[in-house]
């Protein structure tokens, strides 16, 4: 990095976290804190929401998911649109009547007290670790390519965040969350210009799109019903719908940002401007990372594109093998390229049966491509069994580092910077609402007053950025991120929403049948996860990690069902 990048960065970086806290000081009361004093108009709420989804993992991950695995990812947002006409219609309404400061504050006044701690512990787990994750993500992989240290990163990242979070609450995440969009989205559209820029000169846009699709980066829709299938059509519109509804339906950090708007109206255009643009923004961000792999078929690549993998093999036993893979990578790269050329120059002929022989030959090298380079990850994890081989995450920040030009190497840093920060900053925000609102002034035993509230919400908020920081310091990498935190959220959400569903819609379920359910459904999920999911790592899946929304939510709701008829019979039969 040159100076000029450091001064982008950092220039950046201040203005967001000093304008932040400039603007929101002062807070007098825990709604002005929580609720941003419910002055929030619809297009603050769509890019609050949007800016909270849109985290660093998102910017780093989603691009290397499309170079290696192509735009099928997109799949998964399918279902969101409908979840976000469902909450307009459904959530919204209730929770402004209610005037909650919390979504689980609905749950006590439908069930009771240990129904809404349930729901709220819930979600302090797997938000808490999740916020750990969005610091770890963009900390990880800039400490890997950039030789920074990992857990200075960590701290510079979770204080940065804690400035202004702890300041102004809500109001100040709200309000860096618009400088944060407009950084990202001028950073991946100048990203996008430059890669096609990048390319051949005799190879345009649609030039581009035909050699991504002759290389199976542009097979979107996926009608298959093999449920071990990550990204289909059906798992999208429904574990995806589920696990949307559930997100923005009941998950703190996303209802909080709609609980601020200053009418019930502006909250569901906020919504329903996030449900427009958020499938086109991650088409538009898997697009990115298939021009960065057509950009790849013309010029050289990393064998694999994690430095720490790459490093670990040199001066150990398997350093000759992996320079012949090395070798070999590069005569492939040579025949791929003239591959490309050739590809090209037949779709000017528009001779079909040229095109498919064409498009099988290049098909065939980069076959012997992906597994050239799993000899390599072999290798490596032979050299040294900690270091990740999974290079995804690293794809882009590689493609970032060595052909961005000065200026916009620093604008791209501060968008992963932005976007760890923005999402960070609404689960830390969200965190301590919960704790305070739903844990701590409830089980209060004397009622103190607003001033008391207002530095309770401050002190657990900056316990919680504590408590990431040092989540993020220990965690380890596991796969693709941006399916990690999706995983997370999935084994939680599903029971979570389907409580909710009960409360709206199943008034002959009760407290006691819908707590114990929802502790078994947990459980059950747990185990699901562990036994059927997380055996992927021997690349035995049996399920898609999408359909345990599906299977949390169904679960919850038929156990209720089962324990409150059982009770009821119980009843019966004594009197």
């Amino acid at each position: 990095m040159e100076l000029f990048d450091w001064i982008v960065l950092i220039g950046t970086l201040t203005f967001i976290v000093g304008y932040g806290y400039w603007k929101t000081q002062g807070s007098k009361s825990v709604e002005d804190y929580i609720l941003g004093g419910k002055k929030a108009q619809w297009w603050t709420i769509g890019l609050s929401v949007m800016a909270t989804q849109a985290s660093a993992i998102t910017f780093l991950s989603t691009p290397g998911q499309a170079f290696h695995d192509g735009m099928g990812f997109v799949q998964f947002y399918f279902g969101q649109p409908f979840a976000m006409v469902f909450i307009c219609l459904i959530f919204i309404p209730i929770y402004h009547k209610l005037k909650v400061y919390t979504a689980y504050e609905f749950l006590e006044n439908r069930f009771d007290l240990k129904t809404r701690s349930l729901a709220s512990i819930l979600f302090l787990i797997q938000r808490g670790l999740g916020a750990g994750i969005t610091i770890y993500a963009p900390a990880i992989i800039l400490s890997a390519v950039l030789g920074w240290d990992l857990k200075t990163l960590n701290i510079m990242i979770g204080i940065m965040v804690i400035i202004y979070t702890v300041s102004g609450g809500t109001n100040a995440v709200s309000v860096t969350q618009k400088q944060q969009m407009f950084v990202i989205m001028v950073g991946m559209f100048s990203a996008f210009f430059l890669v096609m820029s990048y390319l051949p000169s005799d190879i345009n846009f649609s030039k581009a799109l035909k050699i991504a699709g002759a290389n199976d980066k542009l097979n979107i829709l996926d009608f298959s019903f093999d449920t071990k299938s990550r990204y289909t059509f059906w798992s999208g519109i429904t574990g995806g719908f589920f696990l949307a509804l559930a997100y923005f339906g009941t998950d703190q950090s996303q209802v909080q940002r709609y609980l601020s708007g200053r009418s019930v109206r502006e909250s569901q255009l906020g919504l329903i401007f996030n449900g427009l643009l958020k499938v086109p923004m991650q088409f538009f961000i898997l697009l990115v990372g298939v021009m960065v792999f057509v950009f790849y078929q013309y010029q050289h690549s990393p064998l694999n594109f994690n430095p720490a993998a790459e490093a670990a093999i040199e001066n150990s036993a398997f350093q000759e093998d992996y320079e012949a893979l090395e070798e070999k990578h590069r005569q492939l790269e040579v025949k791929k390229k003239i591959a490309q050329e050739h590809y090209s120059a037949v779709l000017d002929v528009k001779d079909y049966e040229m095109i498919v022989s064409a498009k099988n030959r290049i098909q065939a090298i980069n076959q012997a491509e992906r597994a050239n380079r799993e000899e390599a990850k072999a290798l490596i994890s032979k050299a040294d069994p900690t270091v990740e081989t999974n290079d995804k995450d690293y794809v882009f920040i590689h493609f970032i580092l060595n052909n961005i030009p000065t200026g916009l190497i620093g604008l791209l840093l501060a968008v992963i910077f932005s976007a760890a920060m923005s999402s960070t900053a609404s689960e830390l925000n969200a965190l301590g609402t919960i704790t305070t609102m739903d844990l701590y002034k409830r089980n209060q035993k004397k009622e103190h007053d607003q001033l008391h509230y207002l530095k309770a919400s401050r002190w657990f908020t900056l316990l919680w950025g504590i408590i990431a920081i040092l989540f993020a310091s220990f965690a380890s990498l596991i796969d693709n991120l941006i399916q990690l935190v999706n995983i997370i959220g999935s084994i939680f959400y599903g029971n979570v929403l389907g409580i909710f569903l009960i409360a709206f819609f199943i008034p002959y379920i009760r407290k006691n049948a819908v707590f114990f359910a929802g502790v078994v459904t947990q459980v059950v999920v747990i185990g699901i996860y562990y036994f059927a999911i997380h055996i992927y790592d021997t690349g035995d899946e049996k399920l898609g990690y999408l359909w345990l929304n599906f299977i949390g939510c169904a679960l919850v709701i038929l156990i209720s069902l089962l324990f409150e008829t059982l009770g009821r019979s119980g009843k019966a039969l004594k009197s």
